[in-house]
C-alpha cells in the first residue's frame, strides 16, 4: 500500500465530516485512513464512524482513552500498513489530488526522508498561500530562518513509514511543537522535499478552546523548553541555531510577559545568540514588561476589531 492517511480526532464534531470528507474525494486510490478517536466527548466518533460505512474498508475508526494528539498520531501509525505516512487533523482538509501530486512528487525525489507541499491558510473564510519555496530539495532550517513561516505544517506532510518509526514519532508529552520536533530530527538525518503546489487547508477558523496554538503550555509540554534531542545538533549546526533562536525570540514573548512564566522564559531567552538577531528583537525585550504587556493588549484588541469588519464586509 502506498499512503497512510493518520487522522487524530478530538471534539471535532463540526469539521470531521468536511475533512474525511476531502480524504474520500481523493483522485488517488491506492491508501488507507485511519482515524484515532481521542476519547471525544462531543459526537465527534459517531460521525466518523458514520462517514467509515459508507466509504468502506479504506477507512478505519479506531478509539482510545484521551491521551493528546501525539499519542493519537503514534497509535495510529503503529496500526499503518503504507509505505507511506500522511496526517490530516479533523478539522483541516485536502484538494482532491493531494494524494495523486505527492505520488508523483515522491518518485521524482525519492532520497528525501520527509516530503511537502504549499498550502492555504483559511482565515476568515479567506484563503492565503502560505509557503513559496521553490520546488525540489531544500534546507528545511534555512528556509524556516528566512521566511519564518512553517514550510512543513502537518497537513501537508508525508513521510516513509520507516523513517517515522526510525526516529521514533512524535514526542507523547508535547501538546506545543511536536511537529517541528519530529520534522527537524528527521531532517537532521535526511533530505527535505517541497513541492511548490497549494494542495492542502490549514483551518484557522477554529474555535480556540479546540486548538493547540493560541494560548500558553506549561513549560513541560512545550517544545521549547524540551530541545534536549537537539543541543549537540544547535551547537554544530548555525542554520538549526539561528532558527531555534527565532522561534525562541518569536514565541516566547507571550510567557515572557506572563505573571507565571517570566522566569522560565528569561532562561529559555538566555541561550539565544543575540548577535545574530535583529537589533529590533533585543531592543524589544529590554522594554519593561507592564509596556509590553500594554502594548501585546493594544494588538490583540486591534486584530480582534479587524477581523469583525472583515467578517461583516463578507
Amino acid at each position: 500500500m502506498r499512503f497512510s492517511v493518520i487522522v487524530p480526532l478530538y471534539n471535532k464534531v463540526e469539521y470531521v465530516a468536511k475533512s474525511l470528507g476531502s480524504i474520500m474525494r481523493q483522485s488517488f486510490s491506492d491508501y488507507e485512513v485511519i482515524v484515532m478517536d481521542d476519547g471525544s466527548t462531543d459526537g465527534s466518533y459517531e460521525v466518523a464512524m458514520e462517514l467509515a460505512r459508507t466509504a468502506g474498508p479504506k477507512f478505519r475508526v479506531c478509539h482510545q482513552e484521551n491521551a493528546g494528539v501525539s499519542t493519537a498520531r503514534n497509535n495510529a501509525a503503529n496500526m499503518a500498513a503504507g509505505d507511506y505516512l500522511c496526517f490530516l487533523d479533523a478539522d483541516d482538509w485536502w484538494a482532491p489530488d493531494y494524494l495523486n501530486k505527492m505520488d508523483e512528487f515522491i518518485d521524482g525525489f525519492p532520497d528525501a526522508g520527509i516530503y511537502g507541499t504549499a498550502y492555504y491558510y483559511v482565515k476568515i473564510g479567506l484563503e492565503q498561500v502560505r509557503v513559496d519555496i521553490p520546488t525540489g530539495y531544500f534546507n528545511y532550517f534555512k528556509e524556516y530562518s528566512r521566511i519564518m513561516q512553517m514550510p512543513l505544517w502537518t497537513g501537508a506532510v508525508c513521510v516513509p513509514s520507516r523513517i517515522f518509526r526510525e526516529v521514533g514519532g512524535f514526542k507523547p508529552f508535547l501538546e506545543l511543537g511536536e511537529d517541528f520536533d519530529l520534522w527537524a530530527r528527521i531532517a537532521l538525518e535526511y533530505r527535505t522535499a517541497f513541492l511548490n503546489i497549494p494542495l492542502s487547508f490549514y483551518n484557522q477558523d477554529v474555535d480556540a478552546s479546540k486548538r493547540g496554538i493560541g494560548r500558553l503550555h506549561v513549560p513541560e509540554h512545550h517544545m521549547l523548553w524540551n530541545l534536549d534531542d537537539l543541543a549537540e545538533a544547535e551547537r554544530s549546526n548555525p542554520d538549526l541555531k539561528l532558527l531555534i533562536d527565532n522561534l525562541r525570540v518569536y514565541g516566547l514573548m507571550p510567557y515572557y510577559i506572563s505573571d507565571l512564566y517570566h522566569e522560565a522564559a528569561v532562561a529559555e531567552l538566555a541561550k539565544v545568540d543575540w548577535q545574530q538577531q535583529p537589533a529590533s528583537a533585543s531592543k524589544e525585550y529590554r522594554n519593561p514588561v507592564w509596556a509590553l504587556k500594554a502594548k501585546y493588549a493594544i494588538k490583540r484588541r486591534a486584530s480582534a476589531v479587524k477581523q469583525a469588519i472583515i467578517r461583516k464586509l463578507k
